[in-house]
Formats: C-alpha cells, sequence, structure tokens
C-alpha cells in the first residue's frame, strides 16, 4: 500500500482526499465504525476553505456553515474592548473569511468525497496496535476491534492523523513540548429555535474570575465556553439550573425549556507542539504534530493545512516527479507556522484570562498585534526551504498563499491551476516560453487575466506550487522555470 493514513478525523479524511485525487492508493484506518457524532471543531478561515474547495466541497460546505462576522474582545460587562471584523462575503480565497460549522457534519462530508474516489480505502472498527520501519517501508499491526482478528499492512508511507494521544507519535518517539498555556474550560453546545439577536461574531469576555466564549455555530445551534475555577468540575454544570446563569447574558428571556443542551464537557486546553513531526516513512499531522487553545479558532484548520502541504509532496515523490528529499520540506515549512498560530491562540487566551497590570498590558498588545492580521485573515508566510525560495526581504510573494483570483471569464485560479504548478506573469510570455513551461506539466496565468491578480502580483512573475504556495517570485520568469520541478503530476 503507498499510503497508510492513521485516524479518519478531517485531517486524515482531507489528506486521503487529496491523495486519491492525485491518484495515489491509501487505507485510512480508524477506530470508530462511523463518525464520531459529538461536536468539537467549529470555525474554518478562507484559508482552509480553499482546501475544501479544491475537493469539490465548496458549495455543500456553505449549506452547512455559518458566516462569521469577527471576534470581539468583551470586557466583564459585555462591553465592547476590540473588535476584529472579518467579510462574510467571498474574500480573495472565494470564501467567508470565517465559518462556523458543526464538526460531524463536515466530517460526513469528506467521507462522501472518498466514496468517490477508487484509490481510496476507508476502513471503520480497526484498532493501530504498532508501527514499524525498515529499508523496505513501514508495517502497520491492525487489530479488529469487533473479531479480534490481527493483521499487517505493509505502506510505503504512514500519515499520523491520529489526535492529541497518538498511537503513531508515540511509535516514532516523539514527545510533545509544553508551549506553557494550560486551562480547564467548559464547553455548552446548545440548539434552540429562538432568535438570541447577538453579534453574528465570536465574543471573547476578557475576565479573571470567569473568561468565557459565545458563538453562533449554526441556524439553531450555539456554542459557549467558560473558564472553570478551582474545585469546579465539568459534572458540575450538567443540571440546567447550574448551567442557565452562565449562558443567561447571552440568552436574555428566552425560557431554559427552549434551550436544548446537546452537549456539556470539561476541556483542558493546551498549546503544545512536537518535538519532531517525521521519522523516515512516518509523519505527524494534525493534533498529533501541534495543539492549539482555541481562541482563533485555528486548531483544526492547522491539520488541514498539514495535509494539503504534504499530500502534492508525496504525490510527486510516489510517482518520481519529486526527490524523496522534498518531504523534509513538510516540517520545515510547517511546525514554524504552527508555533506562530499557537503564540497567536494563547496571546488572545492570556488576553482574556490574565488580571490585573498584567492584562491590562497584554490586551494592549493584543489589539494592534491582531487587528490588521485579523482583518485579512491571511495567516503567516511559511520559512524557506528548498520548496519556498524566499529572498530575505519580507514583502516577497514566496511562502505566502497565491489569491484563489476570480479570472475575467468567470473562473477562479483553483480551476485553472488544477492541483498543477502554475506560473503568473505579468506579461504575456512567447509561444517557446509558454511550451517550455507546460511542456513540464505547468500552467501559465497572466495577470491580464484578473483584476485581483494584477492587484496582486504588481510586476514580475511567481511560480505557485500545487498547493497554492508561492515558491518562488522574481522580475522575469527565467529564474522561475528553473526552479521548476521537470514533471508534475496533476490533480
Amino acid at each position: 500500500m503507498p499510503v497508510v493514513i492513521v485516524g479518519a478525523g478531517p485531517t486524515g479524511l482531507t489528506a486521503a482526499a487529496l491523495l486519491g485525487g492525485f491518484g495515489v492508493e491509501c487505507l485510512v484506518l480508524d477506530r470508530w465504525d462511523s463518525v464520531y457524532p459529538q461536536p468539537r471543531a467549529v470555525h474554518l478561515d478562507d484559508e482552509v476553505l480553499r482546501i475544501l474547495g479544491r475537493l469539490g466541497l465548496a458549495e455543500r460546505f456553505a449549506a452547512i456553515s455559518w458566516p462569521c462576522r469577527g471576534l470581539r474582545l468583551l470586557d466583564p460587562d459585555l462591553r465592547v474592548l476590540a473588535e476584529f471584523p472579518r467579510s462574510p462575503d467571498g474574500g480573495r480565497h472565494g470564501h467567508p473569511q470565517a465559518s462556523m460549522f458543526d464538526q460531524p457534519d463536515l466530517e460526513h462530508l469528506l467521507r462522501a468525497a472518498l466514496a468517490d474516489l477508487a484509490t481510496v480505502t476507508l476502513r471503520g472498527g480497526t484498532e493501530v496496535t504498532g508501527i514499524t520501519q525498515d529499508a523496505g517501508g513501514a508495517q502497520v499491526e491492525v487489530t479488529d476491534r469487533a473479531t479480534g482478528e490481527r493483521a499487517t499492512v505493509h505502506a510505503d508511507y504512514v500519515l499520523g492523523c491520529d489526535g492529541a494521544n497518538s498511537p503513531t507519535r508515540a511509535a516514532i518517539g516523539a514527545r510533545m513540548a509544553d508551549l506553557r498555556f494550560e486551562q480547564r474550560w467548559l464547553v455548552v453546545d446548545i440548539a434552540t429555535t429562538a432568535d438570541l439577536d447577538e453579534w453574528e461574531g465570536v465574543h471573547q469576555v476578557c475576565d479573571l474570575d470567569r473568561a468565557a466564549t459565545y458563538m453562533r455555530i449554526g441556524k439553531t445551534r450555539y456554542r459557549w465556553e467558560f473558564r472553570l475555577l478551582p474545585g469546579e468540575t465539568g459534572d458540575d454544570f450538567r443540571a440546567v439550573d447550574r448551567l442557565h446563569p452562565l449562558i443567561a447574558p447571552w440568552t436574555g428571556a428566552v425560557p431554559a425549556a427552549d434551550l436544548e443542551v446537546v452537549r456539556v464537557a470539561e476541556y483542558t486546553f493546551r498549546a503544545r507542539l512536537a518535538d519532531r513531526w517525521r521519522d523516515r516513512r512516518v509523519f505527524l499531522l494534525g493534533d498529533a504534530a501541534h495543539l492549539t487553545p482555541p481562541f482563533i479558532g485555528q486548531g483544526m484548520g492547522a491539520g488541514l493545512r498539514d495535509a494539503v502541504n504534504l499530500a502534492w509532496k508525496l504525490a510527486g515523490v510516489l510517482g518520481g516527479t519529486l526527490p524523496e528529499s522534498a518531504l523534509d520540506s513538510y516540517e520545515t515549512e510547517r511546525k514554524p507556522h504552527a508555533r506562530s498560530m499557537i503564540r497567536r491562540a494563547v496571546l488572545i487566551g492570556k488576553a482574556m484570562t490574565e488580571g490585573g497590570r498584567l492584562g491590562d498590558l497584554i490586551r494592549r498588545i493584543a489589539a494592534p498585534l491582531l487587528s490588521g492580521r485579523t482583518l485579512d485573515s491571511a495567516t503567516p508566510a511559511l520559512r524557506r526551504s528548498d520548496l519556498v525560495l524566499r529572498p530575505r526581504l519580507p514583502r516577497s510573494a514566496a511562502g505566502r498563499l497565491c489569491p484563489n483570483a476570480l479570472l475575467d471569464d468567470g473562473r477562479r485560479f483553483d480551476d485553472v491551476a488544477g492541483g498543477s504548478f502554475a506560473v503568473v506573469t505579468a506579461t504575456t510570455p512567447s509561444e517557446a516560453e509558454r511550451a517550455a513551461f507546460q511542456e513540464r506539466g505547468a500552467v501559465v496565468v497572466t495577470t491580464g487575466e484578473s483584476r485581483e491578480l494584477r492587484r496582486w502580483l504588481g510586476s514580475g512573475a511567481a511560480l505557485v506550487r500545487p498547493d497554492g504556495t508561492v515558491l518562488a517570485a522574481g522580475r522575469s520568469t527565467t529564474r522561475l522555470h528553473r526552479a521548476l520541478p521537470r514533471s508534475t503530476a496533476r490533480r
């Protein structure tokens, strides 16, 4: 088997769908027979929604999601301290800048996408009990949870998408480094047909005594999170009479009888990062590699970013169009990005929960630091690697996402690039230049085809990878031709 994926959560399912789209045969193993029904992650930004768009799921995701208007930091009396708006309309990637949803609904969509791929097999009810490696590949030991039958699956590569308690991480001897944030919180999901008439964004209440988060995640679904005080547990709030006073500032006059409690659970929010994300043929993705506190809604999205970063490289290596060394760039690029997003989430978490002068200082720092970044929803550029030829210039396009720009013919950039390398250029190439790029499997797009691309690139040219990241940028296409792999697999 070319690829075995351990774990059928959003990260594993996305990796499988991307690999399957490239024609890579893969087997997804999960201990559960079907989608885990409890709600968990609830937010994706437009960069991550672009990944779902590549899988053909954009319209179906829009039908199960709820646009979010951004983030507000509130004081204990719910007065606005700062606001970071997001556009509910399509931004530069063609999707709302922030969307709320119910994770089981997303997983059903991803599983349906896998059902259309002949190269992908999903096997539930299967426990992975061991992973070993030798010169010939990896051996994944599995046990059928219903029958107890044991078997060994041989794989060229293994992707550990098996969560915070990852057996795959343990198998390769990787450890989680503590980034010094750990808090116990109560998570509450409520369903009601009543209109709560609140601002349609995320409310983060900065309160030393009882920090809280409120958000609408669907037409009739709402979520609250409250920091637990010392001595409290989630079980203390399972009774409606204990829970209702916490949510009453948002539910107002809505009777408790009209509020259906979907879930009340205690979670420990942590900030952690695996010390290494790869051992030879085994890779870590998602929560197996990083844990992000939920305050900026980037936890699950980070796993999907891992999947889209690694999938095209793995497909290229297996297809013989990229050297095996290209896989080294996965951790080089993704680990610093994940660390940056974790630190940003920790900053917001501390802005919500720190009291006294320290808390005031953190809030003063957080507002200007986050405002510009939050307005356009862009996340940091990837670090230099063999596949990000980034000069030491802060404004270089290399390592950043090329916009999924609307072209003059009504298509978007991703529709044209189609999972291949693409050359975006402000000048019209000669027929010989265009043929040279096409010979190597690259698509050529001129900025004359899109006002958005002209505004983004200006003069010059950029080489865009299959995951939408700019590999290199410059004044002419000559350097880009040298940087382009000799052949690329088209998705």
